[in-house]
């Protein structure tokens, strides 16, 4: 059963199509990975559908219920995890959740033990009552997913939690997703890790330029690219001549360079991994060759001709 249903959502910015026409369903229980290049209009799908930012046409259901008209009973049953870590630095752990708790209508005993078991999950009892101030990044991290979780929303919408933190940490923060999703919540997950979304996803969406472009599991969109091939070189001295070359083969489709190594997209059987080395060893020394099967990562650079994540970013 789908718990949220978007249909022909339009949003502009000015003269920026933001949306345009998206058609979107979450199924009750699923772990969506959103994915999609900087612009293509995820921030503001997320901020549409959990009424931050209005939209110009199309129509919204959450629950059942339509959004305009049932926006605050909606909202109260939702939880929304920021990019930007959103918790009051001069309140304690604790008082943050007392804050957040109370923003939701619990209240006595019921808020206390929601704090209690909200503080647990996340791995902060012993910090409870410290400021936000004296936490590393990915305790902050983790109790802004805590702000969110407090009063135990149906839908979680999560929007890059794990941005520049320590691998523990981030691991941490998985492990606490697969366990809510366990317990029953159907969680909007978007990252610039495409290991994250492998690792978590039951199913993925790949937006570009506004469009929803892909959506299906894991192995279906790896399914859509499978009379494709990787080729991966790696060589001593790169150069824009040596990528022109390999980009004017015939059946080649993507060519990138990753460091020192080129990644060649190309159609399966095309016979470009002799005629690519061919080309390569008359710009100098080949360190390592390899050819593979398609994976998420190659759906994504194929649909939208660029990585998920910049080299800057990494």
């Amino acid at each position: 059963m789908a718990i949220v249903h978007m249909k022909n959502i339009v949003k502009r910015y000015g003269s920026h199509l933001a949306l345009d026409h998206v058609d979107l369903d979450i199924g009750e229980g699923e772990i969506l990975g959103l994915l999609g290049p900087n612009g293509a209009g995820k921030t503001t799908l997320i901020h549409a559908l959990a009424g931050i930012v209005g939209f110009d046409s199309g129509e919204i259901n959450v629950f059942g219920k339509e959004q305009q008209t049932n926006l605050m009973d909606i909202k109260r049953q939702i939880g929304l995890v920021t990019q930007e870590i959103t918790v009051f630095t001069d309140l304690s752990a604790q008082e943050n959740l007392e804050f957040f708790g109370g923003i939701y209508g619990l209240k006595g005993e019921k808020l206390k033990e929601r704090i209690d078991e909200t503080l647990a999950f996340v791995g902060l009892t012993e910090h409870a009552n410290k400021l936000p101030t004296k936490f590393s990044g990915g305790m902050q991290r983790r109790l802004n997913i805590a702000c969110a979780l407090v009063h135990q929303p149906k839908f979680l919408i999560m929007d890059e939690p794990t941005v520049g933190i320590d691998p523990q940490s981030r691991n941490h923060i998985l492990e606490t997703i697969r366990q809510l999703n366990e317990q029953g919540t159907t969680i909007l997950y978007t990252t610039h890790y495409m290991e994250e979304v492998q690792n978590l996803a039951t199913r993925v969406v790949i937006m570009d330029k506004g469009h929803v472009i892909a959506d299906g599991t894991i192995p279906e969109l790896v399914h859509k690219i499978q009379h494709e091939e990787k080729i991966k070189l790696e060589v001593e001295e790169p150069s824009d001549m040596l990528l022109e070359k390999l980009r004017k083969l015939e059946g080649v489709k993507q060519v990138s360079l990753h460091g020192k190594e080129i990644h060649i997209i190309s159609q399966v059987g095309a016979g470009n991994l002799d005629r690519a080395l061919s080309i390569a060893k008359d710009f100098g020394e080949i360190r390592s060759v390899s050819a593979e099967k398609p994976t998420l990562e190659d759906v994504f650079l194929t649909l939208t001709g660029k990585r998920l994540r910049d080299r800057e970013e990494e």
